[in-house]
């Protein structure tokens, strides 16, 4: 079971940007990751590919976390990012991530989101 002070470092890591990193030094080498329905990434050197290849992609802009949970080996994070593709167009995606922990690690994580919202470009205002 994680202490908040460890989701909190987590969070901290993830905001500054250091997202493969995060999952290098806060996730279970056979932890699992889900997108919504989809099936589930496993394993933590997959689960570091995958993000590295992402952020090949795009850059990405987390913005601080204002809501978490922690009860006992589950914990919510509520996620905003800002997505930005090689063209220049910015998309926001806010999520909830649903993670169980095991010890101090993060063992299974499952992203809850409105797919449409990481298609569509946002424009502040």
């Amino acid at each position: 079971m994680p202490d908040r002070q460890r989701v909190l470092a987590l969070i901290d890591r993830v905001v500054s940007g250091d997202h493969v990193g995060a999952i290098e030094d806060y996730y279970h080498p056979d932890a699992s990751m889900q997108e919504n329905g989809a099936e589930p990434r496993r394993g933590r050197d997959a689960l570091v590919a995958h993000e590295a290849a992402v952020l090949e992609r795009m850059t990405m802009h987390t913005h601080p976390v204002a809501t978490h949970l922690v009860d006992g080996d589950l914990v919510v994070i509520r996620w905003t990012f800002d997505m930005t593709d090689a063209a220049g167009v910015t998309r926001r995606l806010e999520e909830l991530s649903l993670q169980r922990w095991v010890g101090d690690r993060i063992m299974e994580e499952r992203f809850f989101y409105d797919p449409s919202a990481a298609r569509k470009p946002f424009e502040e205002g």
